[in-house]
């Protein structure tokens, strides 16, 4: 992908959800498409189905339904090019603790165990060694969780680890590059508390405190090891970011986005810098989108969604283009989408307007 600096971006629709979902997840398989799953809308509910994009010809296609509707789940691409779905709620219950499996040779899924705790708004992290890490995240009756526990695909069996020192929710967990995973943030207290997790010894200990509380906000792994923390819910939305370093323990204040924001996305881009885009600003939904360009430590403006969204999800694909699917819009009405876009570069040639992402 070009430089970041040079051109303009846009968004630019690509096609529809067959079916219209927020609090949905959004996976990238190795045959380059991307798996959608699960969700919610006003008029169905809390969603069982899955569909497929397929970046080549921008259309998509039904593929075989969850076992169980969810939402607010985690998605996890396995080593084996399986993916993992697990938690979430529906209808029925609020943390749940069924999981199954996506196999994208056949489309269909399949129950793989059943979580030793129902867990909603968590994290799932892949590790090294191919085991996926679920982490906090909050029960039937809204307790912030302290449990933790590990995946095993080759077994397909759920195994306790050690609690975590703090319950977290609403969270972020970011596998660092020295195996370590990094969770922060909280919808409870403490709500500035940030660990680390470590596979080998499978023991968690204290990290520096986030300098400001934040719910709800992203993490992305930098090119340099550092994290990105951005925006994110404390009483109000928060504009605030700032940076863990891994190797001082340290979290430094980065400069703010232009607009506070929650319930965003972030995608780090090929040529290192971070697209955050959307979100929920107080009581009212974000349609601009902004660029993180670690090394001069700036955030820009670029170009504006055609739609606000929020509760959305962002894939990158790999030509460098970002795709951005459903969501909510919090207009009078309450919209939930089944628009997509993609984010792509820009890049203006003497014989007119050419597209580029490489």
């Amino acid at each position: 992908m070009q430089s970041a600096r040079a051109g303009s971006f846009q968004f630019a629709p690509t096609g529809n959800l067959i079916t219209a979902r927020a609090a949905h997840t959004a996976t990238l398989l190795p045959n380059d498409k991307v798996l959608v799953a699960g969700g919610i809308n006003f008029s169905d509910g809390y969603l069982s189905g899955a569909e497929l994009y397929d970046p080549t010809i921008g259309t998509w296609s039904q593929t075989g339904s969850l076992n169980a509707p969810r939402s607010g789940h985690t998605a996890t691409l396995l080593s084996d090019g399986r993916v993992l779905v697990a938690g979430g709620s529906n209808s029925m219950e609020a943390g749940l603790r069924s999981a199954e499996l996506y196999d994208p040779d056949t489309g269909m899924w399949t129950p793989t165990g059943r979580l030793n705790y129902g867990r909603v708004i968590d994290t799932a992290t892949l590790l090294p060694d191919g085991r996926v890490l679920i982490a906090g995240g909050a029960d039937r009756i809204g307790r912030e969780a302290a449990e933790a526990e590990l995946y095993d695909a080759a077994t397909g069996v759920w195994r306790l680890t050690s609690d975590m020192i703090s319950p977290h929710a609403g969270h972020t967990a970011t596998l660092l590059p020295n195996g370590l995973v990094l969770v922060a943030g909280s919808t409870g207290d403490p709500r500035r508390a940030a660990e680390l997790y470590d596979p080998v010894t499978a023991l968690w200990t204290a990290a520096a405190d986030l300098n400001r509380a934040r719910d709800f906000y992203t993490a992305t792994l930098l090119p340099d090891g550092k994290v990105l923390a951005a925006g994110g819910n404390f009483i109000s939305t928060r504009a605030y970011a700032e940076i863990y370093d891994p190797a001082a323990n340290t979290w430094t204040r980065a400069d703010s986005l232009n607009a506070a924001r929650a319930y965003h996305t972030a995608t780090l881009l090929p040529d290192g810098e971070t697209l955050v885009v959307g979100g929920l600003q107080n009581y009212g939904t974000l349609s601009s989108a902004e660029l993180y360009d670690e090394a001069r430590n700036h955030w820009r403006t670029v170009a504006e969604l055609s739609t606000p969204r929020q509760i959305h999800t962002a894939t990158l694909l790999p030509n460098g283009t970002v795709l951005i699917a459903g969501g909510l819009n919090n207009d009078n009405q309450g919209t939930v989408l089944a628009s997509a876009e993609l984010f792509e570069h820009v890049t203006a040639k003497a014989s007119g307007t050419s597209k580029s992402v490489r």
